[in-house]
């Protein structure tokens, strides 16, 4: 039995670094074509954008992976991370922070995990289905922040050091090696700590880990919390890239995220988790937003780039889950092989 779990572990490793491999060949050969159609897309200054671009969405895709990994889904991150930005914007522009602008980043954290700690305790103690229960407080972080704050527009100052901490630093894109970072802890918490352990064990069969004697409603709600948190998170590298924040917004951020969790090969049934997958997913459709968008304006096509991309990562997506289902299938036809060698 110790032999079959290492082996069907090991072809689950294989699976997730050979797809990360498909992954990055269709970034390279992406960013190739858009180069070869406009020459100005690798420009020092479109690299800069697209990494800041990436930020705010790799790192809710980072957290979202947790939840997903459960088999779970968490629609909230968007609209949770615009509402921790406009207020933690809000009450710093209103004077109540002072001068003291580091204090907006403790409370954009602390509103992502408030929501993020909602989430879980709805999802695991409540026994909401996770779909109706994020759906809910997506509204709830909209609203909720749109009437507290009542701007349409929150400004954060430009030029600062937060700018240059959390996103440009002279052309540098100081977000990318936040995004890195972040990566490197949240592949620790998945792959060599026992929260990653067990959260992966409950997205493969929640039943028969409970029955084990593990606690799977206080680890799902840890994978909810660092989802919220995570989206508080997002909000500083947001608010840091793009110092004008519309409040009552974010519909649509949490789509983007969790489409690029699907293209790194997290499964969306859960118990497969790929963390770097996860950032080279979100870095695919950011280059694939930003190539159309110059793609179309160089050659004066009259069509809308984010409607392509929607077409574009609609299609991605689907077929990312559909290997996962094929590679789910086969992995399940090969362990009911062995068991019925054994018997």
């Amino acid at each position: 039995m110790d032999n079959l779990i290492i082996r069907s572990k090991n072809n689950r490793f294989r699976f997730k670094f050979g797809q990360n491999y498909i992954i990055l060949f269709a970034l390279a050969a992406l960013v190739l074509v858009f180069f070869l159609l406009n020459p100005n897309f690798t420009d020092r200054y479109n690299l800069v954008s697209m990494a800041q671009s990436l930020s705010p969405y790799a790192i809710l895709g980072l957290g979202v992976t947790f939840v997903i990994a459960t088999g779970g889904i968490d629609l909230s991150i968007g609209t949770v991370c615009i509402a921790a930005a406009v207020v933690a914007g809000k009450m710093y522009t209103s004077g109540l922070l002072g001068d003291n602008l580091w204090l907006t980043i403790p409370i954009m954290i602390m509103i992502g995990i408030d929501f993020g700690l909602l989430n879980g305790f709805l999802v695991a103690y409540l026994k909401l289905p996770a779909f109706i229960a994020t759906l809910g407080t997506m509204m709830l972080s909209r609203g909720l922040s749109a009437l507290i704050v009542s701007d349409p527009n929150i400004f954060f100052p430009g030029g600062t050091w937060f700018n240059r901490v959390f996103s440009n630093n002279n052309g540098i894109p100081t977000g990318i090696f936040w995004v890195l970072g972040f990566a490197l802890i949240c592949g620790y918490i998945m792959y060599k700590n026992k929260i990653g352990r067990y959260i992966l064990s409950i997205g493969s069969n929640e039943e028969a880990t409970r029955l084990s004697g593990i606690n799977t409603q206080n680890y799902k709600l840890i994978a909810y919390t660092i989802s919220g948190l995570m989206a508080g998170v997002a909000a500083i590298f947001w608010a840091a890239a793009f110092p004008t924040v519309a409040a009552a917004t974010g519909n649509g951020m949490e789509l983007d995220a969790i489409a690029g969790v699907y293209i790194g090969g997290t499964s969306a049934a859960g118990g497969v988790a790929s963390v770097s997958g996860t950032v080279i997913g979100a870095a695919l459709l950011v280059v694939i937003r930003n190539g159309l968008n110059m793609i179309l304006a160089k050659f004066n096509l009259n069509l809308n780039s984010t409607y392509v991309t929607y077409v574009l990562t609609g299609i991605i997506v689907v077929v990312a889950v559909l290997m996962d289902v094929i590679k789910t299938g086969k992995r399940n036809k090969f362990r009911i092989r062995k068991r019925e060698k054994k018997s």
